[in-house]
């Protein structure tokens, strides 16, 4: 007959391993299920009174990927960025939205080196939704706008902007 030690032993490790796999689970699971719904509608305060540095549209950067998508339109403006209200992204987990200086973002490799200012964590993956610039941030000083999984290292999807 074997100690009640080693029984209990098996019992804590398994109790433990079930517990981080489902909640490791339920972190990746969770964007999905609860927030690929989610719409937002957000509005710009006094659009027509911002003057418009530039526009784009977020594109679907690696066709065979079908996760990482990414569709509708953006707006570079003197002090913040909207994501027009066709904006989608595939569903993933913390997202966030960066202003690049590069214009042209085609893959994850393309931000290596590169300097960004992180606008902060997507609101959802639908919908309308405002990013106020950061004092200091000069618009003119960027060439794309891009969604990218920072729990993954991903880029999602990019959009180049056109100069008003």
């Amino acid at each position: 007959m074997k100690p009640l030690w080693k029984y209990l032993a098996v019992f804590v490790v398994g109790g433990l391993l079930g517990t981080g796999a489902g909640f490791a689970a339920g972190i990746f699971v969770y964007p999905y299920i609860f927030l690929a719904d989610v719409v937002a509608n957000e509005q710009l305060a006094n659009p027509e009174s911002r003057a418009v540095v530039a526009r784009g549209s977020f594109i679907h950067a690696d066709p065979s990927d079908p996760v990482h998508y990414g569709k509708g339109g953006v707006t570079l403006y003197g002090d913040a960025v909207h994501l027009a209200a066709d904006f989608e992204v595939g569903p993933g987990p913390k997202y966030h939205v960066y202003l690049v200086p590069k214009a042209t973002i085609a893959r994850s490799g393309d931000l290596e080196g590169e300097a960004f200012v992180d606008l902060g964590r997507l609101r959802a993956f639908k919908g309308s939704q405002v990013y106020e610039l950061p004092a200091g941030v000069k618009p003119a000083d960027f060439g794309s706008v891009i969604i990218w999984c920072e729990a993954f290292g991903v880029l999602i999807s990019p959009a180049s902007l056109t100069r008003s």
